[in-house]
């Protein structure tokens, strides 16, 4: 008895536990959106920014953009946007304000292989669950007949054939989600690209803020990328990548 209230508490605090963790991110979120209704755009990033710290999720970041769109910051409001739709791809709001930025700002979207397109029809969370309970299902239905001493039947058969199928089908859009991760964008401003991962290095161009650019290779407090037109370094700060939501 002892020993399943312990159970009961420790399941009890763990609920408690969560419920306080959230509650900070609504009410940031709550004090950003007030300070957004009254012109202040500043303060409202800032809340936002550490309400998605707190709870990453699609409308802190898309409110997070229009905030920094606001206050003068293409880059970060850009960024924003992107990781909001890393994790709902559904939203209409992000998909347009995406667009005219790009627009206003004369910046090209990212150039995505098929298999990149196939991974934002849904969630980046969602790839990993389709795969894993397709493929289970599919090895449960050839398995259990033979262990639980069922009569094979061709539902069973169908069952499988289908959960392997889609697992299958997963596959190239769990290695969208992979190649994705590592798409970023310019914050500042004229960045310089550089020759090298240091101070003194030749400049190669300057980036506009907003700008798309794959992350390929790291090196200190540098980091190498390439645009659709150029490849260098760019210091990490400068640069933010799209797959982490805060």
């Amino acid at each position: 008895m002892n020993r399943q209230l312990c159970f009961l508490l420790a399941i009890w605090l763990g609920g408690l536990r969560c419920f306080s963790a959230s509650t900070p991110a609504q009410e940031l979120f709550r004090q950003g959106s007030a300070s957004y209704v009254t012109n202040g755009f500043d303060p409202a990033a800032v809340l936002f920014q550490e309400a998605a710290s707190a709870s990453p999720a699609s409308g802190t970041l898309h409110n997070l953009g229009n905030a920094d769109w606001q206050c003068g910051r293409p880059g970060p409001a850009i960024l924003a946007w992107e990781r909001a739709q890393w994790l709902d791809p559904f939203d209409r709001s992000t998909r347009t304000n995406l667009r005219f930025a790009r627009k206003e700002r004369q910046l090209d979207a990212p150039e995505l292989a098929w298999y990149e397109i196939c991974s934002s029809w849904l969630p980046v969370n969602a790839w990993p669950w389709i795969a894993c309970v397709s493929f289970w299902l599919a090895v449960a239905m050839i398995m259990l007949p033979g262990i639980l001493r069922w009569r094979k039947t061709d539902w069973h058969q169908g069952i499988a054939a289908a959960g392997f199928a889609i697992f299958l089908l997963t596959l190239p859009a769990l290695a969208g989600v992979h190649t994705r991760s590592k798409l970023g964008i310019i914050l500042p401003q004229e960045t310089p690209l550089l020759l090298t991962p240091t101070s003194e290095a030749q400049i190669l161009t300057r980036l506009p803020a907003g700008e798309t650019a794959r992350l390929e290779r790291e090196h200190g407090p540098y980091v190498f990328i390439r645009t659709a037109s150029a490849a260098g370094w760019v210091g990490r700060a400068q640069f933010g990548l799209i797959s982490r939501s805060q």
